[in-house]
């Protein structure tokens, strides 16, 4: 007898929540998952550390930072944006430095195809550049962060290459 009062009494909790959950938007939803997500991974990778498993920390720890976003990008936004910079900083098209402002010589045709993460070697068509360099725009616009503004200038004119070569 006991037991069908419980899973009466569980059902109808899981039905209330259910009904709730209905009637708040989508985007609270997620933004509380993810809070709620940060936190549990967070306070594991806290017990697993005092129990002596480091080991177990690191995905946790890693799992966590993917759900942050810091000005609107996630981690591993900020990682392929840290491996264009590393690109363009070897070509020596791109120094942190304010006064080398005029670093932005011509960029060679493989170089614009790496800046827009293209294979030079496939048939690659005007919308696939449009695509690439909408996705990195997407991260490095001046709108979004002031300080790349040069890094968006360097990605315009890999851009104006590849379509001059592919036409």
């Amino acid at each position: 007898m006991n037991i069908i009062i419980y899973t009466l009494v569980i059902l109808t909790i899981f039905y209330l929540i259910l009904k709730f959950i209905s009637n708040i938007s989508s985007k609270k939803i997620s933004k509380s998952l993810r809070i709620l997500l940060i936190i549990g991974l967070i306070i594991l990778a806290i017990l697993f550390a005092i129990g002596g498993r480091f080991l177990l920390t690191l995905p946790l720890t890693l799992a966590s930072l993917a759900l942050l976003k810091l000005k609107g990008l996630s981690i591993f936004q900020l990682i392929s944006l840290f491996r264009l910079l590393q690109t363009l900083r070897r070509s020596g098209r791109f120094s942190f430095n304010k006064s080398n402002s005029n670093n932005l010589s011509s960029i060679s045709v493989s170089e614009a195809y790496k800046i827009l993460n293209l294979d030079q070697n496939k048939k690659i068509t005007k919308d696939d550049v449009n695509k690439a360099y909408i996705k990195i725009q997407k991260k490095i616009h001046p709108d979004i962060s002031p300080e790349t503004s040069r890094l968006s200038s360097i990605v315009n004119e890999a851009k104006d290459i590849v379509l001059n070569d592919i036409s």
